[in-house]
């Protein structure tokens, strides 16, 4: 099991970013797929999560109306659409996969918001 995100970087508040999580296997549509983000000096917070077979989604309040998560089935890949980007936003994005007996993470991307 493999997860790779991809897509971050630096963007001007207000600005958009979508990153992306390609995951090897397994497939994303089996199981329930979140995003989480992790600050300098501060817990790691979840940020959005879908469903598998249903593709039901769900955010936290930080980010609902802001964000978007959604999956590609045929490239096997979860992406998190960000726009009207805040500096609170900046952060290291990590997508993780809900397994039985464990979850998988990836590396991260940055994502940092600035002027």
């Amino acid at each position: 099991v493999q997860l790779v995100e991809s897509g971050g970087g630096l963007v001007q508040p207000g600005g958009s970013l979508r990153l992306s999580c390609a995951a090897s296997g397994f497939t994303v549509s089996s199981y329930i797929m979140h995003w989480y983000r992790q600050a300098p000096g501060k817990e790691r917070e979840w940020v959005a999560g879908i469903t598998d077979y249903g593709g039901s989604t769900n955010y936290g309040d930080s980010v609902k109306g802001r964000f978007t998560i959604s999956r590609d089935n045929a490239k096997n890949t979860v992406y998190l659409q960000m726009n009207n980007l805040k500096p609170e936003d900046t952060a290291v994005y990590y997508c993780a996969a809900v397994m039985p007996g464990r979850n998988y993470w990836g590396q991260g991307a940055q994502v940092t918001v600035s002027t």
